[in-house]
């Protein structure tokens, strides 16, 4: 794999450089809550999610003795040719499947595959190993269901910021376990190092959601927490999808060189001049990025 900054932005993204500058110069930088007070306040002054056409389905979805909920979207129109088990982000402590209904659906339809969201618990009020916890039964629940409910043997998981740490979790726990079924990932700016340990983790060393999301665990290099400690070995394919100008840059990087090293086929690309969760804006960069996630999926879950 091939670090170098012309080998990782492909050349036709570059013209999309000044359309999306123009969209972050009219756009504040922005900045998580620095506490619980903050936190709470946000939290109540979010409004509801948009709708997506047609909506969920809302399920529990059991396995290992646990359980969460799921909202499903599946293909209008054509059996489902995969699934793709999506983590939402928002820190640990903010966010909703629902809140991704719009996003999962528009991916639902681009590849005819069914997306499954969960509502993982949030931190501070559930720390680790609440999110994981919960992200793993849902990914055991698709697995023991591939053929039965979901008619498909394809299966792959992708995560947005926080939701990318937990999707590598579980990828970790689906291996530890000795559970082979899932053939790919995507993997959207996540946070790898919550320690503080590394030079890329020292940048976001003070950030109130990891202090929140760790809570009381005495080793935060532990890899259910800070998953670029693990050993990686045995891992499907991964892409990662990383803006220029995001604070994780490093973090990423970090990963993917240590992703490769342990063997596993890593896909490492990075858009110019943007910056952290630049997928979930209206920018042609943002665009390019999705267009770029369904093509690189497409060859794992598409019809063949």
């Amino acid at each position: 794999m091939n670090l170098g900054r012309a080998h990782l932005i492909d050349p036709r993204l570059l013209p999309l450089v000044e359309p999306t500058s123009e969209f972050y110069a009219n756009r504040p930088a922005g900045r998580g809550p620095a506490n619980v007070e903050e936190l709470l306040a946000v939290r109540a002054r979010l409004s509801g999610p948009t709708p997506a056409d047609p909506p969920a389905a809302e399920e529990i979805a059991s396995a290992g003795g646990r359980s969460v909920p799921v909202r499903i979207h599946e293909p209008v129109g054509a059996p489902s040719s995969g699934v793709v088990l999506q983590l939402h982000g928002g820190g640990f402590y903010m966010g909703t499947a629902a809140g991704d209904d719009v996003r999962n659906r528009r991916l639902a339809d681009a590849l005819g595959v069914t997306v499954v969201g969960v509502d993982y618990r949030l931190a501070p009020e559930h720390p680790w190993p609440a999110a994981p916890d919960d992200c793993e039964t849902a990914a055991l629940w698709i697995a023991e269901h591939l053929a039965e409910r979901f008619r498909t043997s394809r299966f792959a998981i992708g995560g947005f910021s926080a939701g990318s740490t937990l999707a590598v979790t579980t990828l970790l726990r689906l291996r530890d376990r000795g559970v082979t079924a899932v053939d790919a990932a995507v993997l959207q700016f996540g946070t790898y190092d919550l320690s503080a340990r590394t030079p890329a983790g020292r940048l976001i060393a003070d950030e109130f959601f990891i202090a929140a999301y760790a809570g009381d665990a005495p080793d935060r290099t532990v890899p259910d927490l800070s998953p670029v400690y693990a050993d990686l070995a045995g891992l499907p394919p991964v892409l990662m999808i990383v803006g220029e100008a995001d604070i994780l840059l490093a973090d990423n990087l970090a990963m993917a060189a240590r992703l490769s090293a342990a063997g596993v086929d890593v896909d490492l690309r990075l858009y110019p001049d943007a910056p952290h969760a630049f997928t979930g804006h209206p920018t042609p960069m943002a665009q390019a990025a999705l267009d770029d996630i369904d093509s690189w999926l497409e060859g794992f879950l598409g019809p063949r």
